[in-house]
């Protein structure tokens, strides 16, 4: 195996600095804990032809030196807390593989790629990022940058790539090491504290329980699956246009809905995921700032479509208070629990993870007619089974264009396989029943 080493040293010039993981790197931290998997994000990207491994290997260099989490690794105290520590230099080893003569390199490089997806990172004494260049026959082709999940989220990737090709002067957003600083001062306890009100006071007014029994779980045990629906693209497009609702919403509603009616558990309380960098110093962020907000989503006796503007407002308050200690949002579900003598179950997740689709400008909506004739090209399979976990239940959107694009993943302990592929489908069947019948109702009753 070929190696390069690339050496970089922080710009702006910094020392080494030692801190508390900020909340975002918390919340991500504690997830990869519990899913047991680095939750790497990474990619394969083509190189223009001419490009040289000493071009890679600056690129690679400026990547390092600009951001902070690059050059972080976790140190564990006596104390019990996981600390990052930020090196002001270092080195890194970039990998250099060389694709045969009659290999696609494409196909090479996703192989590397899968290689470090599947990989054993060392977060203590390793960099967390792994970078290999391909070659084919002598010329570099790819650049292969797999990440842990404490690095970077979704959006901050887009951040890293932008700069990457522009190579702006200053930075551009507030580092971890001083989103700490400001979390731990009067300004981020107060919004600390005003989001652990609004979770208390959602979560002492819901049911305990989000699935209504267990069931005998399969082996393995944490199942995922794959949805797609051309004709809940075109319904949602038909309810934009009448409720005024933006996509996001409108997918949560659905969502909502269609876990009421099946699990018959109203209000529905799901945590969505929420990206924070709306924030003052965060828009521009690489680092992960990702946090859930709790929605309560009483669909009892409405409309779907006051059921779509009630849930614009759910999540316009989870979105104001997403912004928190990890910790202390645990504490706090711990008291209510004990207070109430049982478990207070929160893992039902929403996540609207698209990109480019978000950006697209609308489009008039469909007729009636086309809804129902797209309905036969509906898609669902099943593409992962593990026993390392997943949540209880997750929904993400996907970044799909022409179809409502969903991965379900969920702990068979609690949701079935076939109870999952029903909540997809019956978000399916939400959207396409409104967009017929105006006066299509959620169906959910007041218990």
């Amino acid at each position: 195996m070929t190696r390069i080493t690339v050496p970089f040293k922080a710009d702006p010039p910094d020392g080494e600095a030692v801190e508390e993981l900020s909340w975002g790197q918390r919340e991500i931290w504690t997830a990869m804990v519990r899913q047991e998997w680095w939750l790497p994000i990474g990619y394969a990207r083509a190189v223009p032809p001419g490009t040289t491994v000493e071009d890679l290997a600056d690129e690679v260099r400026y990547m390092m030196s600009r951001y902070p989490t690059l050059r972080t690794t976790l140190r564990y105290d006596p104390d019990g807390r996981t600390r990052q520590v930020v090196a002001g230099a270092g080195e890194i080893e970039v990998e250099l593989v060389d694709a045969a003569d009659d290999e696609d390199p494409e196909r090479v490089a996703d192989q590397v790629r899968q290689r470090y997806w599947d990989g054993d990172y060392d977060l203590v004494h390793g960099w967390p990022i792994w970078v290999a260049v391909i070659r084919h026959r002598g010329a570099p082709t790819h650049l292969v940058t797999v990440m842990s999940h404490l690095v970077l989220d979704a959006f901050g990737g887009i951040v890293m790539l932008e700069e990457v090709a522009a190579r702006p002067a200053e930075p551009t957003a507030m580092p971890p090491a001083e989103q700490v600083r400001w979390q731990a001062s009067p300004a981020g306890q107060r919004q600390n504290a005003a989001a652990l009100r609004y979770w208390e006071k959602v979560l002492r007014a819901v049911p305990a329980r989000r699935f209504p029994h267990r069931h005998e779980p399969r082996a393995p045990r944490h199942w995922e699956g794959r949805f797609r629906s051309p004709a809940a693209h075109l319904a949602l497009r038909v309810l934009a246009a009448r409720t005024k609702v933006d996509a996001s919403p409108l997918l949560l509603a659905t969502f909502a809905i269609a876990m009421a009616r099946h699990t018959g558990i109203n209000p529905v309380v799901v945590q969505v995921v929420v990206n924070n960098r709306f924030r003052p110093g965060l828009a521009r962020s690489m680092s992960p700032l990702s946090q859930t907000g709790v929605c309560a989503i009483d669909l009892a006796g409405l409309s779907v479509d006051d059921a779509v503007r009630l849930t614009a407002r759910q999540a316009i308050a989870a979105y104001k208070h997403a912004y928190y200690n990890p910790s202390d949002v645990d504490d706090l579900v711990a008291r209510l629990a004990r207070e109430r003598g049982e478990e207070l179950d929160l893992a039902c997740f929403f996540n609207d993870r698209r990109i480019e689709v978000r950006t697209q400008a609308p489009t008039p909506p469909p007729a009636p007619s086309e809804v129902y004739a797209a309905l036969p090209r509906s898609t669902f399979e099943w593409t992962r089974r593990r026993d390392t976990s997943f949540e209880r239940m997750f929904a993400h959107i996907e970044d799909v264009p022409d179809a409502m694009a969903i991965t379900v993943a969920g702990d068979t302990h609690y949701m079935s396989p076939d109870d999952l592929e029903a909540v997809v489908r019956g978000m399916e069947a939400v959207a396409v029943e409104a967009a017929l019948d105006p006066a299509a109702t959620t169906g959910v009753h007041r218990s």
